[in-house]
C-alpha cells in the first residue's frame, strides 16, 4: 500500500467516524431519556423565573414540547447571553432554545434551526430623547447588552464616535437607563413593551433597528437533530400551537416571518 493509499484510507476512516458521531447524536439523547436545553431567564417573556423560581415563559414552552415531541426527559439549564454558545460547544447542553437570534456571525460557530421565533431590535429611551436616525445616535449614551446581538446590530448603525456602554445582560442595561447611567438602551419590541406596563409613557420606542429571526440551536455534523428539530417546529407552526405560545407570551401573533421561514 503507498503512503499516499495509506492518508486517504485515515482520512475516510476519520470522516467516517465524524459522520457516524453526527448520525448518532440524535439516538444517543433517545438514549439518554434526556436532553439538555439551555433557556435565557433575563430575557421576558421569552426567558422568565417563574414564582418557584423555575425557568419559564415562550422559550422554556417551547423546550418541554420538543422534549414531548422527542420521547425523552427536560433538564432546563439555565445560561446568560455571554455563555450561551460557550455552553453549548463544550456539551453542558444538547441545544439552545435561547432567544438565540441567527447572524452571519454566529452561523460561523453553531447551527440553527429554521426560526421558532423573532422580535424587533430598537432603542428605548425617556420622552425626552430625541432619536430619529442613526446619525442621532452620537448625542447619546446607549446601552446594550454585552456580546449580544443588540450589541451588534447597533454597532452596525451608529456613526463613529457613538458612546456605546455595554453591560452584563437586558436587566442591568434597562437599570442603568432608569437610573440615568445611559440615556437610552437596545433591547426588544418585547421587553419595551414590558418596560411600558411598568412604567406607563415614560420610556418610548425611539428607533427601529431590524427584526431578528430566532433559531433553535446545535453544534454543527447533527444532521438527524436538526432535522428532527425543524420536523417539530413545521408541525407546530402548521398546526397553531406555536401561535397559541407566541398569544399567551408575547401577546402578539406568531410574526408571518417565522410562518413562511418554517414552510422550508
Amino acid at each position: 500500500m503507498t503512503k499516499t493509499m495509506t492518508v486517504i484510507g485515515a482520512a475516510a476512516i476519520t470522516l467516517g467516524s465524524m459522520a457516524a458521531h453526527a448520525q448518532n447524536q440524535l439516538d444517543k439523547i433517545k438514549q439518554h431519556g434526556v436532553i439538555k436545553v439551555g433557556i435565557v431567564v433575563d430575557f421576558p417573556p421569552y426567558g422568565i423565573t417563574n414564582e418557584a423560581n423555575q425557568p419559564d415563559g415562550y422559550d422554556a414552552d417551547v423546550a418541554k414540547m420538543l422534549a414531548k415531541h422527542l420521547g425523552v426527559k427536560l433538564e432546563l439549564v439555565p445560561v446568560t447571553g455571554p455563555n450561551r454558545i460557550p455552553y453549548l460547544l463544550t456539551d453542558k447542553t444538547d441545544l439552545l432554545v435561547a432567544s438565540l437570534a441567527i447572524t452571519p456571525e454566529r452561523v460561523k460557530q453553531v447551527q440553527f434551526s429554521n426560526p421558532y421565533s423573532a422580535a424587533s431590535m430598537v432603542l428605548l429611551g425617556p420622552e425626552q430623547t430625541k432619536i430619529k436616525t442613526p446619525e442621532d445616535f452620537i448625542s447619546y449614551r446607549i446601552g446594550v447588552p454585552r456580546a449580544s446581538t443588540t450589541d451588534i446590530g447597533v454597532m452596525k448603525v451608529a456613526p463613529k464616535g457613538t458612546n456605546i456602554r455595554r453591560f452584563d445582560d437586558d436587566a442591568t442595561a434597562l437599570q442603568a437607563m432608569i437610573v440615568g447611567q445611559v440615556d437610552a438602551v437596545g433591547t426588544s419590541s418585547v421587553i419595551a413593551g414590558d418596560v411600558d406596563k411598568r412604567y406607563p409613557g415614560k420610556y418610548q420606542i425611539k428607533y427601529t433597528i431590524n427584526e431578528q429571526l430566532m433559531g433553535i440551536t446545535m453544534q454543527y455534523e447533527r444532521p438527524e437533530l436538526l432535522m428532527a428539530v425543524n420536523q417539530f417546529i413545521k408541525i407546530n407552526v402548521e398546526n397553531g400551537e406555536f401561535n397559541k405560545l407566541f398569544e399567551k407570551w408575547i401577546k402578539t401573533p406568531l410574526p408571518q416571518s417565522v410562518v413562511v421561514a418554517s414552510a422550508k
